[in-house]
């Protein structure tokens, strides 16, 4: 656990926090242009160490994307949190959330800005999957704890990137596989990891469907309100068109499709319940050829991996034993022997993760825990870039068509150039990966 520095009243907080930051703004360059340029001020400046718990008991929230799954995520905040402002590229759909919630947060086109102009202690960042990654990194240099749904990243470097930021600035940063959380999940996972099967012989996995390639949309008139170049980001500015800006899951560079949707979820219950949270695979072939094509993978121990399922668990997997076969899904699971796991937690304890949207708050109740301890969260980052790397090592398995050797270690493939190369992406001047 890291130190916490002691707590001070958030009226004493805030006032030495603003006379700093005006402070800080009348004597640099960065004050002078902030209305043109948004500035990164270090939360010391503002009045709060880096890695330090909050002054109050409240913590106090910005939203970052104000689609579906962020105001999902709104509704289900705890108490102890307070979302105060709230920032989209699109101001059409910042005013439908306000109406929506009945609220009067204040709004922000550019993240940036909202990060400049309020005392944030941490951020939720619910953007599309190509746009997360910066917004997380730029969250963790400004001093603030961030929970960011999954997927985490749209390509495996910018992952590692992530973590970098988190580690370096003392970052408490959930990852939304709230199934980290669950206890159910919790139970079956330690179950397989700790020999309760025996030993285990495979691992099968739904077969997730992966992205296609971006072929064009008849352009459209870009709405009134809608900043379509910061939508794009680091991806090529293409010709606006409304099913690309709500339909981006579909296409790789947006995302990789559902093997990182809920797959995100699948994969992450495989490396808990394998022991491997902060490594992954080392060997990976193409079983049947095509961009949705059955993948199997094989660790270093030897424990082989078949994405080969078409439907089942698409929150887990089902994984063969000697002694039994379990399969692991959201909240839930089965044996084979029916009774074989008479000591499972009672399923009352399901009953808080039932209803529409499938609740995280409970997740979200770990975070804000963390964050006043320093302690990690369920889901850390360093869990949610391994989870998702693998989803993303089947995408470019598949894209290839042979068969690839992984370092977990180094993050990179041996003696495969062109793999390599679909690691990371060529990003657009502005929206480069800062330095952490």
């Amino acid at each position: 656990m890291q130190k916490v520095n002691p707590h001070r009243s958030r009226t004493d907080e805030s006032t030495r926090g603003m006379s700093s930051r005006r402070t800080f703004l009348r004597h640099t360059a960065a004050g002078a242009a902030l209305v043109a340029v948004p500035t990164f001020v270090p939360a010391r400046i503002l009045g709060r160490e880096a890695g330090a718990a909050p002054a109050s008991e409240t913590i106090l929230v910005g939203v970052i994307g104000t689609g579906g799954r962020a105001r999902q995520l709104m509704d289900q905040l705890p108490e102890t949190a307070r979302i105060v402002a709230i920032a989209d590229c699109y101001e059409k759909r910042m005013a439908e959330t306000l109406a929506e919630k009945g609220t009067d947060w204040r709004t922000y086109r550019d993240y940036r800005r909202m990060f400049d102009a309020e005392q944030l202690d941490a951020v939720v960042i619910a953007t599309p999957d190509h746009g997360r990654s910066l917004p997380c990194i730029r969250a963790c240099q400004a001093g603030l704890d961030v929970y960011a749904e999954k997927p985490l990243t749209a390509y495996i470097r910018e992952g590692r990137a992530v973590v970098d930021a988190a580690r370096r600035h003392g970052t408490v940063f959930q990852v939304g596989t709230q199934q980290r959380t669950m206890e159910i999940n919790d139970y079956c996972c330690h179950l397989v990891r700790s020999g309760g099967i025996g030993e285990l012989k495979v691992v099968q996995a739904v077969n997730y469907t992966g992205p296609t390639r971006y072929e064009g949309l008849p352009e459209q008139p870009v709405p009134e309100g809608d900043d379509w170049d910061m939508w794009c980001g680091p991806t090529e500015l293409r010709p606006f068109h409304p099913d690309l800006q709500f339909g981006w899951m579909r296409w790789r560079a947006y995302s990789g499709g559902e093997m990182t949707n809920w797959g995100a979820h699948g994969v992450d219950q495989i490396q808990w319940a394998l022991g491997k949270s902060d490594t992954g695979p080392r060997e990976l072939w193409p079983v049947t050829p095509g961009p949705n094509g059955k993948v199997s993978m094989r660790y270093d121990d030897g424990t082989l991996v078949r994405f080969e399922l078409e439907g089942g668990p698409m929150g887990g997997a089902i994984f063969t034993g000697s002694d039994a076969k379990i399969e692991i899904n959201r909240n839930k699971f089965t044996t084979n022997p029916p009774d074989f796991a008479a000591d499972a937690p009672d399923p009352a304890v399901r009953e808080k993760w039932e209803g529409p949207g499938w609740t995280a708050r409970p997740h979200l109740a770990n975070w804000l825990q963390c964050i006043k301890t320093r302690e990690r969260p369920n889901a850390d980052v360093e869990i949610g870039h391994r989870s998702i790397s693998v989803c993303h090592l089947v995408n470019i398995t598949r894209e290839l068509g042979r068969k690839l050797t992984w370092n977990p270690e180094t993050e990179q493939f041996e003696g495969d150039d062109e793999a390599n190369r679909l690691v990371d992406r060529p990003r657009r001047a502005g929206y480069e990966l800062p330095t952490v």
